[in-house]
């Protein structure tokens, strides 16, 4: 296996250029989106071809989509920014403070932030959104934020710039949360509405660099900068308005031809290439990116109640039969990195388990002849007259997944696995792939997140964590790790605990991570230069230049 199917080879991929890229540029100019250019670097335009736009505009319902997030990164601010490190700076939030149990934190708002609607964004605007980001609205079909903490009690406002925030119990994880692409600050007036009239982009108010000028669902977003926006984020470099005028989001769902657009100067950016393509695209000139998300990395969640999987010599021995560096080689390109642990290596409290993710398939055959199954002429394993099955639901959101799988399959066949792959549009996978599910045994997990402290409570069902592992209370090591990090009042005093976290989770198999997540591969013209990187991997242009 070299690529995915869908995914055209270089050579192929050069063949197609002469008459995909007559198609793109009807396609771009068409529709109005011509690319345009200043020869000062100021003003221009750019189109951002990208292969979805997802299937609601619902801001809390659609903040933590792939593809929507791209445009809330413009069309919105957030209390607090988080770079590609992790480190948390000042944006709305001008400063803030914690007492020392963690239960109660005080934001100081900037003066002067506006929405787009007019709305001041002050002290009352922000807890409605704390409010609604904890809460939803699920009546009216409004979800809340996922990674919002739950233990949040309440916020108030002390005065127009300030704002008192309460937790149940200590909540360490809060002020990172607020640089969540989840957590997008929206105009009081528009969460006021019905779910039916926030789907509407074009009634959405945020308080960002750009508004929404047009847009046509499945087809494009248009936004176009706000000339009296004075707030940006100070780690950015730039605080006032935006260099560029207008930037469009196209969908194009053919990644060679959103590639080819961008080759022939009818686009600015193409989104999601292939990796195997990216190294002949530097050199031929173009800028790609594959920024890491602070986050899980790409692996999978095992259901420990299903058979086999209930048995930890099974699930160690899976996480010993996967030869990772082999996906890199593979599927990927060096800009990948091996995982090291289960939470990506550029998370602040991340540790380097390395030595338990080892590619060592004699010891994956010797726990397994331990566990009972035995190899059989045909190379599968059986116990009890029952073949060695595993079952994998490549996700959809991710377009090397089911490569992955592939190459997966092939490396634990050798070793007794019967490996089956199952493929689903994004509908479907959300319908069919449940985490815990009958038929899911193990559930490929891409899933961006800003602080580690919230992962403990996700993999249980405490607190309505997601319970990844179908585990319920019945792990009670697992239970105290994750109290004693939700429980923690400083970063010094939870990262051991984090650390201990990391070992005992990968050491049981309850995940078994395959490479750190680029989920966001981005490929654009040298003429466009000084976009940035955020903590969960989307290009933000509201610094960019773009030049002759």
């Amino acid at each position: 296996m070299t690529e995915r199917s869908t995914l055209l080879s270089l050579s192929r991929r050069r063949l197609l250029i002469t008459t995909s890229v007559a198609a793109t540029a009807l396609l771009v100019a068409t529709t109005g989106f011509a690319s345009a250019q200043s020869a000062d670097g100021n003003g221009g335009e750019i189109t951002f071809l990208i292969d979805s736009l997802g299937d609601t505009w619902i801001p809390n319902n659609s903040a933590i989509s792939s593809f929507q997030g791209h445009i809330w990164g413009h069309v919105t601010d957030k209390l607090l920014y988080v770079d590609a490190d992790g480190k948390v700076s000042p944006w709305i939030a001008e400063k803030w403070e914690q007492n020392d149990t963690a239960t109660e934190f005080t934001l100081h708002l900037k003066s002067g932030v506006t929405f787009s609607d007019g709305t001041p964004l002050d002290a009352a605007a922000v807890v409605a959104n704390l409010d609604i980001w904890y809460a939803g609205r699920k009546s009216d079909g409004i979800n809340p934020i996922g990674l919002f903490p739950k233990t949040y009690d309440h916020a108030e406002a002390i005065d127009a710039a300030t704002v008192k925030v309460l937790f149940k119990k200590p909540t360490l994880g809060f002020i990172p949360t607020l640089g969540y692409h989840g957590s997008i600050l929206i105009s009081p007036k528009t969460l006021a509405q019905p779910a039916a009239q926030q789907a509407d982009l074009s009634k959405t108010s945020g308080s960002g660099p750009y508004v929404v000028d047009s847009w046509k669902e499945g087809d494009f977003v248009k936004l176009v900068k706000r000339k009296d926006y004075n707030w940006g984020p100070a780690a950015v470099g730039h605080t006032g308005p935006a260099f560029l005028d207008t930037i469009t989001y196209k969908l194009v769902s053919e990644p060679s031809l959103r590639v080819a657009a961008v080759q022939s100067g009818q686009a600015d950016v193409a989104y999601n290439a292939s990796p195997q393509e990216l190294e002949s695209l530097k050199a031929e000139g173009f800028t790609t990116a594959t920024p890491r998300y602070l986050g899980f990395v790409n692996g999978w969640a095992i259901n420990t109640k299903l058979t086999p999987y209930n048995d930890v010599k099974v699930r160690q021995a899976l996480q010993a039969g996967i030869n990772r560096q082999e996906i890199i080689d593979t599927v990927y390109t060096p800009d990948w990195k091996l995982a090291t642990s289960f939470i990506q290596s550029n998370v602040p409290g991340a540790t380097d388990q390395s030595d338990l993710l080892a590619y060592n398939p004699e010891k994956a055959e010797k726990l397994l002849d331990e566990a009972g199954w035995t190899k059989g002429a045909d190379g599968i394993r059986t116990k009890n007259g029952e073949p060695l099955v595993l079952t994998l639901h490549s996700n959809p959101y991710l377009a090397t997944s089911k490569s992955v799988d592939e190459l997966i399959a092939q490396q634990l066949g050798k070793i007794g696995w019967k490996v089956a792959i199952r493929a689903y549009d994004v509908v479907t996978f959300g319908q069919k792939v449940k985490y815990g599910g009958p038929a899911v045994p193990a559930y490929e997990v891409t899933r961006s997140f800003i602080d580690a402290g919230t992962v403990a409570s996700i993999l249980t069902n405490a607190n309505n964590g997601e319970n990844w592992f179908a585990l319920d209370e019945s792990d009670k090591t697992l239970n105290e790790l994750r109290d004693k990090i939700a429980s923690a009042g400083s970063t010094e005093s939870r990262k051991p605990l984090l650390d201990e976290l990391q070992k005992y989770i990968l050491d049981q198999g309850y995940f078994i991570p395959r490479t750190q997540i680029v989920q966001r591969i981005y490929v654009q013209s040298s003429k466009l230069k000084g976009e940035v990187y955020n903590g969960v991997a989307y290009a933000s242009y509201y610094t960019a230049t773009k030049s002759e």
